[in-house]
């Protein structure tokens, strides 16, 4: 088989009184992500993580935040989009590897749902997804709460 690895991050600041949605996730908390779409940059990361494995560009190219048919669009509904676009171009999901960096609130509790949400959208078995997270120890705009990272990693393989 034909495999493929790409990497994916995303950055959003955090604003107060905005909803907080990670890997399709609404998780309860003061501040939310300042996004032109729902802000989920875990879900962000992996679309372009899936993308750049098959070479087919990022997420802005696919999903620009100029359109309005995107401004405040569930980011599950992007990622349905980049697995099937990689469908068309032949290519299926081995498994996926994600770390969502933020100071607060604690997500252990969420990582299980946002697991089984991705893999829904995915289209694999939740055992094919990881999600992790991770504090800065206070350092950094993570660690000062004022924005939240995720990094991914996909493979994907030739079908």
């Amino acid at each position: 088989m034909n495999f493929r690895i790409g990497h994916g991050y995303d950055v959003h600041a955090l604003g107060e009184g905005l909803r907080l949605v990670l890997g399709g996730v609404e998780i309860p908390h003061t501040k939310g992500c300042i996004a032109h779409s729902d802000g989920d940059v875990l879900i962000h990361a992996l679309c372009d993580a899936l993308l750049g494995a098959a070479a087919l560009g990022d997420i802005g190219k696919h999903f620009p935040d100029s359109s309005d048919e995107f401004k405040g669009i569930d980011s599950t509904k992007l990622l349905e989009r980049v697995v099937l676009l990689l469908a068309e171009n032949g290519y299926g999901v081995g498994n996926v590897d994600m770390t969502i960096a933020m100071q607060r609130p604690k997500l252990r509790p969420y990582i299980d749902a946002m697991r089984e949400r991705i893999a829904a959208c995915i289209g694999i078995d939740s055992d094919c997804v990881s999600v992790k997270a991770t504090t800065t120890e206070h350092l950094g705009f993570e660690g000062e709460e004022k924005g939240v990272s995720a990094t991914a990693v996909a493979l994907i393989y030739k079908r």
